[in-house]
């Protein structure tokens, strides 16, 4: 009965212990799947920002009449390069939703097992009799610890008649020797 109610605590312990890391892996990717829509708003308004604040043909003028620096066309992105940041941006957003996915197929999974498992414990209906079955047996064995240790504590002697032997193993040959204890 206690090792069923170890394996049970066991059990238990373990399940937690599961739903605990699961819960943070599932916090951990909601946190990034958080960030990455961040970053797609950010682009979008981005991108709208450019759209409304397109060049007119006087600024397009004035910009051909100056030359171009150097370090302004190292900053800018080429088409190609904002073409491959958008697909591995995309890629990226696809793979957090498959993990998503996968996470919830694994919640559900652990979900069911739990129901499972609680299904098959013991109720609080049948501890009760159980416990009382347990209390029963702690008094009998009780009584029967105080009606052995009772007589025994009566009987104190003031001393020994017999004198008292010493049990002693010869050094050379490691054999017992009896040998009387000196004194009275």
């Amino acid at each position: 009965d206690k090792q069923l109610l170890k394996r049970i605590q066991a059990t238990i312990t373990q399940v937690q212990e599961d739903y605990d890391k699961l819960s943070c892996v599932t916090g951990n990717l909601l946190d990034d799947s958080q960030q990455k829509q961040k970053d797609i708003e950010v682009l979008f308004q981005s991108l709208e920002r450019l759209q409304k604040d397109k060049a007119d043909k006087e600024d397009l003028v004035l910009g051909l009449d100056v030359k171009a620096d150097k370090t302004a066309l190292a900053g800018k992105v080429s088409r190609t390069q904002f073409d491959a940041s958008m697909e591995r941006l995309n890629e990226t957003i696809q793979e957090m939703l498959r993990r998503v996915t996968g996470q919830g197929q694994g919640w559900h999974q652990l979900q069911q097992r739990l129901r499972e498992e609680m299904d098959s414990k013991l109720d609080r209906l049948e501890l009760g009799p159980f416990r009382q079955q347990l209390e029963e047996r702690w008094q009998n064995s009780l009584e029967q610890l105080k009606e052995k240790v009772l007589p025994t504590e009566a009987d104190d002697a003031a001393g020994i008649k017999k004198q008292l032997l010493a049990h002693f193993h010869c050094v050379s040959c490691d054999r017992p020797i009896s040998m009387p204890v000196p004194g009275p």
